[in-house]
């Protein structure tokens, strides 16, 4: 597909910056480009944001640079603690932020610690946020298939909603700053949940003497079947652990916030802060940087 050259999008005259370009960062801001925004990106290993110069992307020499030249600041960070620095750290967002200006955070971040950033963003420099975790991997970042769960002030989610057209299939409102990092923990529950009790059905169809790699086939379209149910049962069955679509890290990262959120909330999270532990010894054991897929490894008998 031939990507035009840099320019605004004529749909909007907004100029955005992206910062984190890593595995989702990547296509997403390729996706950007491709429908024609104004797009400056930086990253802190600055070979990776160089990669996207051919797709029409301009290179912003700091954050702070970055910032002054953009209307919209986009963020795809590995944890709370990146995000901070990124917006708060010296010569960061806040340094130069101002009131015309918003921040849309697609990280996955901590919900409370999220509306601290955004209030102390704003009595900083005006600036708004937009906290806008995303849902789908790798693979909805590159089709632009991604589900994005938002939250924030209603005037300035509609006028960033337009600008992600190009990266999601939906897009949902679900209150104010903060609400969709809440929206995200629900989501990773979900995940991290599956995750764990996939482990142990794979190891107990291979012990009982059936092929594990036909699950798919035979429980698909059941009640069984799900996106982690499709994407993780056929690794764990064959072991094959190689380009992992995401780290376990993460996912214990994002289990972590659940717990940490139900504490705030004082809702009971049994399961998940199972799943958590499951995934936290699973880690001491050298496997944070590796698929989730890897937890089987736990329940399998030993291959003859």
């Amino acid at each position: 597909m031939k990507r035009p050259p840099p320019g605004r999008n004529a749909m909007s005259p907004l100029r955005l910056g992206f910062i984190g370009i890593g595995l989702m960062g990547t296509p997403m801001t390729r996706r950007l480009l491709e429908a024609g925004f104004d797009v400056t990106v930086w990253n802190r290993s600055a070979d990776k944001a160089r990669a996207l110069e051919a797709d029409g992307a301009r290179l912003a020499a700091s954050i702070a640079e970055l910032t002054q030249g953009v209307d919209v600041v986009m963020l795809c960070l590995a944890n709370t603690a990146v995000v901070k620095e990124v917006v708060f750290g010296d010569g960061g967002v806040a340094s130069v932020g101002s009131a015309g200006k918003t921040l849309v955070d697609f990280s996955s971040s901590d919900p409370a610690a999220t509306r601290d950033m955004a209030a102390r963003l704003e009595a900083a420099c005006g600036m708004g946020w937009v906290d806008s975790p995303v849902s789908g991997g790798v693979a909805g970042a590159e089709a632009g298939s991604l589900a994005v769960m938002c939250g924030g002030d209603a005037d300035r989610m509609a006028a960033v909603e337009p600008l992600l057209a190009p990266l999601a299939a939906r897009v949902t409102h679900m209150g104010g700053v903060g609400s969709g990092q809440v929206t995200k923990v629900c989501n990773q529950m979900v995940v991290g949940c599956q995750a764990a009790v996939l482990a142990e059905t794979v190891a107990l169809a291979e012990s009982s003497g059936v092929d594990a790699t036909r699950l798919v086939e035979a429980l698909s379209g059941g009640f069984a079947d799900s996106k982690p149910f499709q994407i993780l049962t056929p690794r764990m069955a064959s072991a094959d652990y190689a380009e992992p679509p995401w780290h376990l890290r993460t996912l214990l990262k994002d289990l972590d916030m659940a717990v940490a959120q139900s504490q705030r909330s004082q809702s009971a999270t049994p399961m998940s802060g199972l799943a958590a532990q499951l995934m936290r010894t699973h880690a001491t054991q050298g496997h944070a940087d590796n698929d989730p897929a890897t937890l089987v490894e736990h329940y399998r008998k030993p291959r003859n």
